[in-house]
């Protein structure tokens, strides 16, 4: 059966505080390493009000450091903001601090806009260096050589495994070409999602960290007692992606009662896009979006997404689809 995970953007919601939506990031994932999510992943990104997880390695040791067993890792970090070797160090710090529970996702998109990429001292050209930075990088986590002259201490020697992440075809050729795990951003931006699984799959290397091509996809699930409540719970995603793709990137706003019944047609074309992959329901509503999506995609894992304005209603969003996913698997 495909493993579910969780990829936590840390949301602020209106009227909280980054502290406390840290807190609540610890808190989920100790509820979902109970519940038995195989992974949780933060995400890097910056000058967003509604994002707490801007230090992504540093949220990442809160989480694991609070936690036992699940895996812990960043979904993904964004390498053409950063040094291979800066994020060698503090991943292979992470992996020493907790073995065999450290991922490394890494994407080639800025994770902001291109002001803040800029105060970044990003260069705007270094995405063009992404495979390469990508390879230099995993050199600096294989065992010491006689002779290296640079190495990344604590680093080499430590297994962290690394994915390729992507929303288009660039990053599943470069995952197929290394021989790496791909996760798709499939969540909010799904448009070439078949095409780039095709791409994966056909022209997948085996190399020394995989054998085989393997797949997570990331998924919005609103998952409640009712359909009603559900798609209540969903608006305030809905929300924060009209709000974003608006230029008003803020805090997660609480939900709307048939929010999405006024708005404009091009914005609500917009929504039934980046948004198309979403589960939004009763335990039985999840449960056939879940089995539809995996039978579409053949998923080896599903990377789920709840931007949920109350912790609480998001937390028991998790442990429904834990329930469904308990009761598919027995069924198969």
């Amino acid at each position: 059966m495909t493993a579910l995970s969780v990829l936590d953007l840390s949301p602020i919601t209106q009227g909280s505080t980054a502290s406390q939506s840290l807190a609540n990031s610890l808190d989920l994932a100790r509820h979902t390493e109970r519940l038995g999510y195989k992974r949780y992943w933060l995400a890097e990104h910056h000058n967003m009000p509604g994002i707490a997880s801007a230090a992504t390695s540093v949220v990442i040791a809160h989480v694991a450091g609070g936690t036992k067993s699940i895996r812990v890792g960043a979904g993904g970090i964004m390498l053409p903001n950063h040094a291979p070797l800066v994020i060698a160090e503090q991943f292979g710090t992470l992996a020493a601090l907790f073995p065999g529970r450290i991922d490394l996702g890494l994407g080639r998109a800025p994770g902001t806009d291109m002001l803040t990429a800029r105060a970044l001292r990003r260069n705007l050209e270094s995405a063009d260096n992404f495979p390469q930075d990508v390879v230099e990088l995993m050199g600096y986590f294989q065992p010491v050589e006689e002779g290296r002259r640079i190495r990344a201490v604590p680093g080499e020697g430590q297994t962290v495994p690394v994915w390729i992440l992507g929303s288009s075809l660039y990053g599943a050729q470069l995952a197929a070409l290394l021989g790496l795990p791909y996760a798709f951003a499939s969540h909010f931006a799904p448009a070439e999602l078949d095409h780039a699984l095709e791409v994966y799959r056909t022209r997948f290397q085996p190399s020394a960290q995989l054998n085989k091509p393997y797949v997570m996809l990331g998924l919005n699930v609103s998952a409640a007692p009712t359909d009603a409540e559900a798609k209540l719970l969903f608006s305030s995603l809905q929300q924060a992606f009209v709000n974003l793709r608006s230029g008003r990137p803020g805090q997660l706003p609480p939900p709307v009662e048939n929010y999405d019944r006024d708005l404009d047609p091009m914005a609500k074309t917009m929504l039934a896009q980046a948004l198309s992959c979403a589960v939004v329901g009763s335990p039985e509503t999840v449960r056939q979006g879940i089995d539809a999506f995996i039978g579409r995609t053949g998923a080896d894992e599903l990377m789920v997404t709840a931007q949920i304005f109350d912790h609480a209603a998001r937390v028991r969003s998790y442990e429904i689809l834990a329930d469904v996913h308990k009761s598919m698997s027995k069924a198969a």
